[in-house]
């Protein structure tokens, strides 16, 4: 009995939006959608993903679409990968995070400020109620696209520790990612603080990708220098924001080697 109120529970909360701040600190405006990208994000948040009842492993992953901060690809690089993701047993959450370059913006969202802040947020609030959404607090990872990698990056590099007597709940938990994975991720060189407590990192990229391939050898070099384990995965074409479309080309096997990863690290069975 109590397993079947514990599906069913869970089935409430099937594609639930929670915002990332109190509701205090929310400004007025609403998203906007052009070209099917997501235009703005006044209101960061997380909607939820759950995979289907006896399928569920306890791992779970916050999803941050790229965009260059401009715009999220919200469907191939979020929806789409959190459908996958539940496929495989693993809670998705898709992250809208504020956008600093979006049209318009006036300076005020900053990448290593606000951005990066609600990378931290969204971790902490799926570790917080972990045990609300039979997700083990210890296996919560985040996976990045493009710009969403660099915010992968930063919320992983950039970590806080949980402080237990803060009157916000959620900041009663550590902001670290117990793992990432970067997929052809942005990440500019003067942001990287890589220890021997930055998580393990799987990354990969296109070889013709312009922007990104010399980025994630660089973090993948780093993270070895750091002794942090890591796997890289680099196919010779499939250019930027491949996501997990499938096309007839090598590189949309990166999820299988993305699973293999998952499951040699032990985050999934």
């Amino acid at each position: 009995m109590k397993c079947v109120l514990l599906l069913l529970g869970l089935s409430a909360f099937a594609n639930e939006v929670i915002y990332l701040w109190p509701e205090s600190e929310r400004v007025p405006g609403k998203e906007t959608i052009a070209n099917e990208r997501i235009a703005s994000v006044p209101n960061p948040n997380l909607t939820v993903f759950f995979p289907e009842p006896g399928k569920a492993n306890g791992a779970a992953l916050v999803i941050a679409p790229g965009g260059g901060h401009h715009h999220l690809a919200i469907d191939h690089e979020g929806y789409d990968v959190a459908r996958w993701l539940n496929k495989k047993g693993i809670a998705a959450f898709v992250l809208k995070y504020r956008l600093a370059r979006a049209e318009g913006a006036d300076g005020s969202i900053t990448v290593d400020n606000q951005v990066r802040a609600d990378g931290r947020r969204a971790v902490r609030i799926v570790r917080s109620r972990a045990k609300e959404w039979g997700i083990d607090p210890t296996r919560i990872g985040m996976i990045g696209f493009s710009a969403g990698g660099e915010l992968a990056a930063l919320t992983a590099m950039h970590f806080e520790p949980g402080k237990p007597d803060a009157v916000d709940p959620f900041e009663r938990v550590a902001s670290r990612p117990d793992f990432i994975a970067l997929i052809y991720p942005n990440v500019r060189p003067e942001t990287k603080k890589i220890g021997k407590d930055t998580p393990p990192a799987f990354l990969v990229h296109a070889d013709d990708d312009r922007l990104s391939a010399a980025i994630s050898t660089s973090f993948y070099l780093d993270l070895k220098k750091a002794g942090v384990s890591a796997e890289l995965h680099v196919y010779s074409t499939g250019g930027h924001g491949f996501g997990v479309k499938d096309r007839p080309l090598p590189v949309t096997q990166w999820t299988v080697r993305f699973t293999d990863w998952l499951a040699a690290q032990k985050w999934i069975p």
